[in-house]
């Protein structure tokens, strides 16, 4: 996959929703995990490139979409801006990988697994069922949200593209 003009590439801690015809992408997801909500009938979606299970868990408060905590309740309220309805809203989730889990101590739950934890009960408590997920594992992936299709592709290294 290829960034083509008009995408909008979503960085760390960062958040963006578009509307119909929109792409929206995350590249180089590590431990960090891709919220996705798409509101299919409204023709509305929202990704966050979310850092960490919680936002107590940062230094930077500067953000809301930094954290799993802070990022869902605020997607959802950017997407009802744009017309979404939380009702039809559905879920995926990118990313989450283990990526030096070498360096970790046997055992340990890793920042990955903590962050996927985190936005799948973040999720839940919104009422917001996760329809896919591509997390886990120990390679980093990029993520194309193309609105208007409703289509996730997910590209990881070494691998064909996955759609989910």
């Amino acid at each position: 996959m290829m960034l083509e003009s008009g995408d909008t590439v979503v960085g760390l801690g960062e958040s963006a929703v578009a509307s119909n015809e929109g792409k929206i992408v995350a590249l180089g997801l590590g431990s960090c995990v891709a919220v996705i909500l798409h509101d299919p009938d409204g023709g509305v979606g929202a990704l966050a490139h979310v850092m960490l299970p919680a936002q107590s868990l940062s230094r930077r408060h500067d953000s809301a979409t930094r954290a799993a905590d802070t990022a869902i309740p605020h997607l959802i309220e950017q997407m009802k801006k744009q017309g979404a309805v939380l009702q039809r809203t559905v879920a995926r989730l990118v990313g989450g990988s283990t990526i030096f889990g070498d360096l970790l101590p046997t055992g340990s739950v890793h920042i990955g697994e903590r962050n996927v934890l985190a936005c799948r009960t973040a999720l839940r408590k919104a009422g917001i069922p996760v329809v896919a997920e591509a997390v886990g594992g120990r390679a980093g992936r990029s993520v194309w949200f193309d609105v208007g299709a409703g289509t996730v592709i997910v590209k990881q290294r070494g691998r064909d593209p996955l759609i989910v």
